[in-house]
Formats: C-alpha cells, structure tokens, sequence
C-alpha cells in the first residue's frame, strides 16, 4: 500500500490548521526533535492515537505536500563529519524547496544549548548548484554565531532528499509532529535510494517529551539518530564513517552497499 493509502483514512478526518495560526503557535525553531523510522503500516496506530483534539496542516485542500532539500557541505564533508564523530560545533546547510508552492529557503542548522536544535533561514532566489553571495554571507554569519569559523570552507551540493509530508499539530503541548514518507536520496551523480516501506516520525517541541513522544514509547519505537542528510550519505557513500548510524542502518537499510549489496 501507498503512504497516501495508509494515511489518507485517519489524516483525512483530522480538524485542519492553516499555516499561519501553526506558525504563531508552533513556530519552534529552537527546539528539542526527536526521530522515530518506522514500517509505513505502523503509522495508522501512532497518528490515529494522538488524541481527539489533535489537527493537521491543510492548505488549498491538501493535507501533505512535496519537499526537496539540496544540503551544501565541504569537499571534505565537514558539516556530515562533525555529525557523525558526534562533535559539540556542527552544522548543516540547505536549500529548502516546498514542491507545491515553489518557494525556496536557505537554512541553516546548529547545536543550541542542551543539545537543542537552532534553525535560521531567509529567502533564496538563486542556483541550487552553488550558494548565491548573500547565502553564503548569511551562512558565515550564522556559524560564526554558533562559533564554528566557516571563513575557509567551500560549499558545493552534497545530497539531495525529497520526500512527502503530512505535519500535525497537538494544541495540548503546543508541539509539531511531522511524518515524512516517500524518501529518496540522490547523490550528484545520480546514484539514488528509495525507501517506500518506512516513515520518518518527527516530533518538535521542548525538552520534555510530548503527548507523541509518550505514545511511540508505549508502542516500542524509541528515538534513533535518522538524520536526513548524515543517515542517506552514510548509506549511498559505504566508504564514510557511520558509527553513530549504524543500528538505524542494519535495522532499516539491510540490503544497501555498507551491508554487501547493491544499493
């Protein structure tokens, strides 16, 4: 079955909430987030069992949309590096496509205090094969702010991600919960991987966990460090360090190239 498939008889009945009013009541660029990669059948019992009140992003009638992010890293993969040996002063930057609408951002992510996730973005209105000047002014600007000294880095695309995503939202705690289905990762070569039987569960809020956090524990899943960029580079390029990945590797990757197989 389809993620749309499985999705559609639950999200369908939700109450919707538009953009603007989730913005105003969970914007929550800093914050705790917590990941869960989970079998796509599993997902009716966690989104039907969130509560009553729980609500669903809706925007000209449509309950999930199309992302695409194309993350910028050093020749020498610093950012995914820092991720991956677990370093205090990493980063991560993207150009964010929301599919549907067309418009783009540049984002930047850093570590905030108490292991906090901060996320700074502007508008971006140029190439997705390199970073305009006021991208990488912006970028400069903000790692400076997190302490990471960026002046003799050069940033080129390292990956690309795209995905479907239906974004909840739980009034009770004022915290988000998106589901991201349909994933592939692309290299820029072209090599690519498709995961159509799993989900990627987010919940955003502060540090204590939320009403959803407390629903996938009771259902067994614990949080796993499935991060979009460091989890899809470690699986298309076996030859890079992934320790910190490798338990959501074996788990949810088992036949890929680190494994023996052809991705």
């Amino acid at each position: 079955m389809t993620a749309t498939g499985v999705l559609a008889p639950v999200v369908g009945a939700l109450r919707p909430i538009g953009l603007d009013e989730l913005v105003e009541r969970a914007s929550l660029l800093t914050r705790l987030d917590r990941k869960y990669m989970l079998p796509l059948r599993e997902l009716p019992l966690v989104t039907g069992g969130l509560g009553e009140h729980v609500r669903v992003l809706e925007m000209a009638g449509e309950r999930d949309f199309g992302y695409r992010s194309v993350y910028f890293d050093t020749p020498e993969l610093d950012g995914y590096l820092r991720a991956a040996r677990r370093r205090r002063r990493r980063f991560k930057l993207r150009v964010r496509t929301y599919l549907d609408s067309g418009d783009h951002y540049f984002e930047v992510k850093t570590r905030g205090p108490r292991g906090t996730t901060v996320k700074q973005r502007i508008p971006y209105d140029g190439s997705l094969s390199h970073l305009t000047p006021e991208a990488r002014a912006y970028a400069d600007e903000a790692l400076a702010g997190a302490r990471i000294d960026s002046g003799g880095f050069r940033f080129a695309p390292a990956l690309v991600t795209s995905y479907r995503r239906t974004t909840l939202f739980l009034p009770e705690c004022g915290s988000r919960v998106t589901v991201d289905t349909d994933l592939t990762w692309t290299l820029p070569d072209g090599t690519a991987l498709r995961t159509p039987d799993r989900a990627v569960v987010e919940t955003k809020s502060g540090r204590a966990g939320s009403g959803a956090d407390r629903l996938l524990w009771s259902l067994r899943h614990r949080p796993c460090p499935v991060s979009k960029y460091g989890t899809g580079l470690a699986v298309l390029r076996p030859e890079l360090p992934a320790h910190r990945w490798l338990p959501v590797l074996r788990r949810h990757f088992p036949t890929t190239a680190r494994h023996g197989s052809p991705v």
